[in-house]
């Protein structure tokens, strides 16, 4: 397996331009890249600065021509705002200028305060992206293609970009609903999942839905290839992990209140900061999460990938407003002492082992 960094890109307040913000996120990307992560991730987000990242193949098209090595994707493409064609296009031309360094991250999104300045419904955003999926497969590995769905239709076109990996870039669905990761397992393409501030239980369950979803698509869990995103920081500086620990309660924050539809905005795009009904402390968010001093967070972190047993693992750097310089060394520690350490540990460990069909279909 290998491990990643996933950007955010959030700008907390205006003290940071969206400028510097995105030449940090330029900059943690060719550190992870010398440092041999083998993933960075870019979050499409928009009308708000809960990210500043408004076309995440975009930036993977101006990373590729900074970095060498390190697969570049998409955290994610919110499916129901792009027309199927151009995102088509996009893709492949995208593949071509990375070199085939492409992951395409798919989502179906969920802030209606950014479906609704489209023009989209956000009750349609599931079905829309089931059709963006069937899409997507026919049109970047097809010669040419037609589709005629409830949302989408396409006489017949030949999308003169063709992607450097074949069949396709490796599409990675983000989403725990068991019909996505059904559509996920049944066409072979990865699935991703957040751990949100969940520990190894969540964690546990998760996998458990996985393996039940595969079984039910006559696929063996085993074979599913499943990465898995993370707030994580390792630290003997204490001062250190609660800055971060306070930026993961804040992206929290105001996720949670954009999903809820809850969000009060002011000065144009930034999201007030409020305590959200139910959140964890910041005590339960230390217990759970792989934060903390470095020989904690590697335990941490080779237990959960015990647990869940993904192919790629990463952790979200820019959140809140994080210190940049403390993030990059960061990236230092996990580059050169986390993963080797996590990896030497699970280095013997068997393939996973899902639960006996009873078991499973109890889950």
């Amino acid at each position: 397996m290998d491990f990643g960094i996933f950007i955010l890109m959030q700008q907390r307040n205006k003290h940071k331009t969206s400028h510097q913000i995105l030449r940090d996120a330029i900059e943690q990307t060719r550190l992870a890249d010398e440092l041999g992560f083998g993933a960075a991730w870019y979050a499409e987000h928009h009308f708000s600065n809960y990210g500043m990242c408004s076309s995440p193949l975009t930036m993977i098209a101006h990373c590729a021509a900074v970095t060498r090595n390190i697969r570049l994707g998409t955290g994610i493409v919110v499916a129901p705002l792009y027309t199927p064609a151009r995102l088509i296009a996009d893709v492949a031309m995208v593949d071509q200028l990375s070199n085939g360094r492409l992951n395409l991250g798919i989502g179906s999104g969920y802030q209606q305060f950014e479906f609704e300045r489209f023009g989209v419904s956000l009750e349609s955003a599931k079905a829309r992206t089931f059709e963006m999926l069937d899409m997507l497969e026919a049109g970047l590995t097809q010669p040419k293609f037609s589709y005629d769905g409830e949302y989408y239709q396409q006489p017949m076109s030949a999308i003169s970009q063709r992607a450097v990996q074949r069949p396709m870039p490796p599409m990675w669905i983000t989403s725990v609903d068991p019909a996505f990761l059904s559509r996920a397992v049944k066409s072979d393409h990865h699935v991703f999942v957040s751990g949100g501030d969940g520990g190894l239980e969540k964690l546990a369950s998760t996998r458990a839905l996985i393996d039940k979803v595969a079984t039910a698509e006559g696929k063996d869990p085993a074979r599913v290839q499943v990465g898995l995103l993370r707030a994580a920081y390792a630290s003997n500086n204490k001062d250190e992990v609660e800055s971060y620990l306070e930026c993961a309660r804040y992206q929290r924050r105001i996720a949670v209140s954009l999903k809820r539809r809850t969000a009060q905005i002011a000065d144009d795009y930034q999201v007030e900061e409020g305590i959200v009904e139910g959140e964890p402390t910041l005590d339960e968010m230390r217990a759970l999460l792989p934060v903390g001093d470095i020989d904690t967070v590697i335990e941490r972190v080779v237990h959960e990938i015990r647990t869940l047993k993904p192919v790629h693992y990463c952790f979200q750097t820019q959140m809140g407003d994080f210190d940049h310089a403390a993030m990059l060394r960061q990236l230092e520690v996990w580059g050169k002492v986390i993963i080797p350490t996590v990896q030497q540990e699970i280095a013997n460990d068997p393939p996973h082992q899902p639960a006996a069909p009873a078991e499973l279909a109890a889950a």
